[in-house]
């Protein structure tokens, strides 16, 4: 019986990855939530990852240098309890040197891991599909859709196609990266015309000025970073990947 952890087992990624692989043979799933191993406690992580063969870390959330103590928190634990194989949540950009804030956390997370001792698959996602439709409603003014995204493409993901990815390299013991992508790269003219609207490149401060008020500094700085780095091309990247792993073709971007 291989024992698989998940953490974030009541959000919508980490449930789902628990209910895929509930249905495996020879699996026993345990699904980790902050009422029983907080990120931010040590102890706890260590006692629910005792015995366990294989962890799913779904990325926590929040500011990026507090989700990257979280994440080093999980990997001191998983080293500690010997874990053996760790499915990362990662992202498709993972450079120490994008200007996209949360690439750093994942880079340093994904080396953490691997320099626990255990085998690490890296599950790079690209952005969900989900979450950027809400950006492009925030910022569609008037028929026009304001992002300081320049001439940058990206291959947007359907959440529940990373889910199934997860849960797909979770039963593969692979030391191993994905790139997780959508079928296409879309420039945002493509991803506005979808939508009935124009594309009108911006600029950062023109962003942050829309998006104060409705979002908090945080994530005002978090998005504009994203869209800093898709300036810079850093989520064209398309694959395979979701066919590869789970046997089914990506559902639409748009």
């Amino acid at each position: 019986m291989t024992r698989i952890a998940v953490t974030g087992a009541r959000g919508r990624l980490g449930g789902q990855v628990c209910s895929l692989l509930a249905g495996s043979d020879g699996v026993e799933v345990l699904g980790l939530t902050r009422a029983v191993a907080d990120y931010d406690d040590r102890p706890a992580l260590a006692k629910a990852l005792a015995g366990v063969d294989t962890l799913v870390l779904v990325s926590s959330d929040g500011e990026a240098e507090m989700v990257l103590q979280h994440h080093l928190n999980v990997a001191s634990a998983a080293a500690s309890n010997g874990v053996a194989h760790v499915v990362l949540l990662s992202s498709a950009d993972t450079d120490v040197d994008s200007p996209f804030c949360y690439a750093r956390v994942n880079a340093l997370t994904e080396r953490a891991f691997e320099e626990g001792g255990g085998t690490v698959t890296a599950v790079r996602a690209s952005i969900y599909t989900e979450f950027f439709a809400t950006l492009v409603e925030l910022a569609t003014v008037d028929g026009e859709l304001r992002l300081p995204a320049g001439d940058g493409r990206v291959s947007l993901v359907a959440r529940e196609d990373v889910g199934r990815c997860l849960a797909a390299s979770a039963l593969m013991p692979e030391a191993v990266s994905y790139d997780v992508t959508g079928l296409v790269a879309l420039d945002m003219a493509a991803v506005a015309a979808a939508r009935g609207a124009a594309y009108v490149p911006v600029s950062e401060a023109e962003f942050q000025a829309h998006l104060a008020g409705r979002e908090t500094p945080w994530w005002s700085y978090a998005y504009t970073s994203m869209f800093a780095s898709i300036r810079e091309q850093r989520w064209d990247v398309v694959s395979d990947a979701v066919e590869r792993l789970t046997g089914q073709r990506p559902l639409p971007a748009i």
